[in-house]
């Protein structure tokens, strides 16, 4: 009898396995053109003047990583401590005008996060799920002073990491949220196909890999399972060097919620979702009433004629962070 169990087990292990690998081998990245419509507008972007954009500085991790970390502010005020976490693709600099304008409220920190920016040792890669969240709790801990209060923004990918670090072990780091457009999961009702033509997602690879993972074999989780279509003018430009064009399977499962959004969600502090109406990777009326049914710790902000990457520079998001770092 036991060794009909054991042996029933080891037979459906192993076409699971079969299974797994099949799926990822069928698979390859493909060339994107960058000439997309339908993805993101870096129009802004890339008018941006970045001349006076801090150095950044690196800050060691527990593992010796040395993370690049742009600092607006100064160190030593009794003031919240605030970090903002960017999105898919990019970096830090993303929140220069945005935390230039913050740092008479508050000491600012903008990491650029591990696989990102400029020289990371591993671009779109990292050494394991959850990788993220061990970052800015390390990075948090290194910089709070005692009793300062800490102000968690993320923008899209960047805010699915905040909610997940909100329920995680490192929750109780973070006072207040500031989420920006912020992504919930593929399958989430605020999430348009493919977040608006934006992200390829390798889905065969993806299923496959989240098989092994089920099963404990974590050794094929660098392979790439999402590609962005940056868009040619950013590839070509100056700061094109600067871009995340691809994610492993372990990076992209660290920038998002879990499998159950909804307890990441409702695991969040007092928070504030600002979107712009014209988001082109995320509708913005679904965020209210998904989040409403899981917490009633959220303000819902929808900000006209405003798209994806606009939301950063919008007046009504620096207002909205100035208001959790004054009610702290």
């Amino acid at each position: 009898m036991w060794f009909s169990i054991i042996l029933g087990i080891a037979i459906t292990a192993g076409v699971l396995l079969v299974v797994a690998l099949g799926l990822i081998a069928s698979q390859r990245p493909v060339a994107l053109s960058g000439q997309n419509d339908a993805g993101l507008d870096f129009s802004d972007t890339l008018a941006r003047d970045v001349g006076d954009v801090p150095a950044p500085e690196p800050v060691l991790m527990r593992d010796g990583y040395p993370l690049p970390c742009r600092r607006y502010g100064g160190q030593g005020r009794d003031v919240p401590l605030v970090v903002l976490v960017h999105g898919s693709g990019w970096h830090g600099m993303q929140f220069h005008t945005l935390a230039t304008a913050l740092a008479a409220d508050a000491n600012v920190l903008v990491p650029d996060l591990r696989g990102h920016g400029a020289a990371p040792m591993r671009r779109g890669d990292m050494d394991y799920v959850g990788q993220f969240e061990d970052d800015l709790a390390y990075l948090i801990a290194g910089q709070v002073g005692s009793g300062q209060k800490v102000v968690l923004v993320g923008h899209s990918s960047g805010g699915g990491l905040v909610m997940r670090m909100a329920g995680g072990v490192h929750g109780g780091l973070i006072d207040r949220a500031v989420l920006l457009a912020p992504f919930l999961k593929h399958n989430a009702p605020t999430t348009r196909p493919n977040s608006g033509g934006w992200a390829h997602v390798l889905l065969r690879r993806m299923i496959g890999l989240t098989l092994l993972n089920a099963m404990g074999v974590r050794g094929l989780n660098h392979i790439e399972v999402i590609q962005f279509d940056m868009p040619r003018a950013v590839l070509d430009g100056p700061l094109g060097n600067t871009a995340t064009t691809a994610y492993s399977y372990r990076l992209n499962q660290s920038l998002a919620p879990r499998s159950d959004f909804r307890s990441d969600i409702a695991a969040l502090p007092p928070f504030a979702v600002v979107v712009g109406a014209q988001d082109e990777a995320f509708y913005a009326d679904a965020y209210a009433p998904l989040m409403q049914s899981v917490t009633d710790k959220g303000q819902y902000h929808v900000v006209p004629d405003v798209g994806h990457l606009g939301i950063v520079d919008a007046p009504q998001t620096l207002q909205l962070i100035r208001d959790a770092i004054h009610v702290l």
